[in-house]
């Protein structure tokens, strides 16, 4: 039985390895589809890799103007590695960000070497990306070295909070003071629509829009500074950002070698909630895993979102079978249990009869299946109306469960959450409560032990049986997860495979490919 660890229930083991035999027959189809694709954000993360970046006078990124020009030429199915250390090698240009200029010019003219040619690209290409997958690696050990030398945060749940007013030099000054304030995980939300961008921006911006876009000097100042707070608190604060939308494995390269700790990292949330093509979607973050994985970040995934479309009780099943599969693609790519901040949230509607059980439930439920992982808990936006006293109280039974269940990463609730964006002093209460929960109520999981048959205990029983049905119909259709997705199955959300966004950045590889980052990043992991 599984009840003997703090926080835990007391299911039975071979449902359990059910549920996860199901999750990998549903999600093995998934990743052999992914092997045989690439997509143009993976070939533009590996030449990030490779060192090209910077933008032309337009903003527009080298990568993507060099991706272009050789995919104009040749095509993307062989991927870009091949043509662009091939041309400069034959003398086109000294360094990829000089060819980047002469390809945008028109200039260059790219084409797929042969036999011994397509030999020595490779073998330039791949001591180039080597370069940036080292850097990774060194930023890896500079990370664990400051928390030696500093100190880490001093108890869990790790306190999560969100800065980002749009101006990266506003957000640093906040964030700072919110480490200050409690804070233990600094998460800076990117500029709304940023994921729909098929570009990474480049250079720090003061323009955002209820978020601060993610570029890899925003990155870099972030990390400074929070690397200062870190040593004037004596404790590691870390820094959160976004890899998912249309970019999602060069925003994970550019994190990697900037350092930053966590990353929003969902198999799904681009595809159901920004309608993002699913191929393109399962493509790019099975190499940003990979990366991830590489790097030492922990990935948070989406789960949460479901229960802003769908009924959090209804669709509890949903969520669980999505942290299963989430699961099972991130070991897949290579990341480890402590790295698998699975999402799910307290989202019930507040006027629904044990309603406070039931998250409990739920909470457990995770908790239970995902023992090592450090589980993200998100709070009540959903049913949040404006009444702030109702949503201190609502954020204060948020709070309380996570204490309760052992969460990970909690997030921290803002009772002013679907009225304005919170200002300072909401922020500052809401830290207030948070640190008033989990000083009152300690390590309250070692002692919760809810009733082996009672409701707790059965609500979760319950919920894990309809996700196992569930994976089992999944099972059952014609193309599994994808026709699922297709479905509605999850969030409500129908996403058919031949449809959404970046679509046309999509290729069947053909029998040429060669990508140096998946080859390192494999032979690694």
């Amino acid at each position: 039985m599984t009840a003997n660890r703090p926080g835990m229930l007391d299911l039975d083991p071979a449902v359990i390895a059910r549920a996860r035999a199901l999750a990998a027959t549903v999600g093995a189809p998934i990743v052999e589809m992914t092997k045989r694709h690439t997509t143009v954000s993976v070939e533009r993360a590996m030449l990030r890799l490779g060192g090209l970046e910077g933008a032309d006078a337009d903003g527009t990124p080298w990568v993507n103007l060099l991706l272009d020009s050789v995919r104009g030429d040749v095509g993307l199915e062989h991927g870009v590695a091949l043509p662009v250390w091939d041309a400069l090698l034959r003398g086109e240009a000294e360094d990829l960000a000089t060819l980047a200029q002469k390809a945008s010019a028109g200039s260059v003219r790219f084409r797929l070497p042969e036999g011994a040619e397509a030999t020595s690209a490779a073998q330039a290409s791949r001591q180039q990306v080597a370069h940036g997958v080292r850097r990774m690696d060194q930023r890896r050990v500079e990370r664990e070295q400051l928390i030696r030398d500093v100190g880490d945060a001093p108890r869990k749940p790790w306190i999560y909070l969100i800065v980002a007013t749009g101006d990266i030099y506003e957000d640093v000054p906040q964030a700072q003071a919110a480490a200050r304030e409690g804070a233990d995980v600094i998460a800076v939300i990117r500029s709304t629509g940023q994921s729909l961008l098929d570009y990474v921006p480049e250079g720090a911006t003061r323009e955002g829009f209820a978020g601060t876009y993610a570029t890899q000097e925003n990155f870099r100042l972030m990390r400074a500074a929070l690397d200062e707070s870190s040593r004037e608190l004596g404790r590691y604060i870390r820094l959160t950002n976004y890899a998912s939308g249309l970019c999602m494995p060069e925003i994970a390269a550019l994190a990697g070698m900037e350092r930053l700790d966590m990353m929003l990292n969902d198999s799904m949330y681009g595809i159901l909630f920004r309608d993002i093509n699913p191929v393109r979607t399962f493509v790019d973050q099975r190499l940003s895993r990979q990366i991830h994985a590489r790097a030492g970040i922990i990935i948070n995934t989406g789960e949460d979102n479901y229960l802003t479309t769908a009924d959090a009780v209804e669709a509890a099943n949903t969520v669980t079978t999505s942290q299963l599969l989430n699961e099972y693609f991130a070991r897949e790519a290579g990341l480890d249990d402590w790295q698998l901040g699975l999402g799910h949230a307290f989202e019930i509607d507040p006027e629904v009869p044990d309603s406070f059980r039931l998250e409990l439930a739920h909470a457990m439920l995770a908790r239970t299946l995902f023992p090592d992982a450090p589980l993200k808990w998100m709070p009540p936006t959903r049913h949040m109306t404006g009444d702030v006293f109702r949503g201190y109280l609502l954020d204060g039974f948020f709070n309380l469960v996570g204490a309760m269940t052992g969460q990970g990463i909690l997030l921290v609730g803002m009772m002013t959450e679907a009225v304005v964006t919170p200002w300072l002093s909401d922020r500052d209460l809401a830290l207030q409560n948070v640190r008033y929960v989990m000083n009152a109520a300690g390590n309250l999981h070692e002692d919760f032990r809810p009733a082996p048959d009672g409701f707790i205990a059965n609500r979760a029983k319950q919920v894990l049986g309809e996700s196992i049905d569930l994976m089992e119909k999944i099972v059952a259709h014609e193309d599994g997860l994808l026709d699922a997705i297709a479905d509605g199955t999850f969030g409500l959300m129908k996403r058919p495979s031949d449809a959404g966004r970046g679509l046309d950045g999509v290729a069947e590889k053909s029998d040429a490919y060669y990508n140096p980052a998946t080859d390192l990043l494999e032979e690694n992991s």
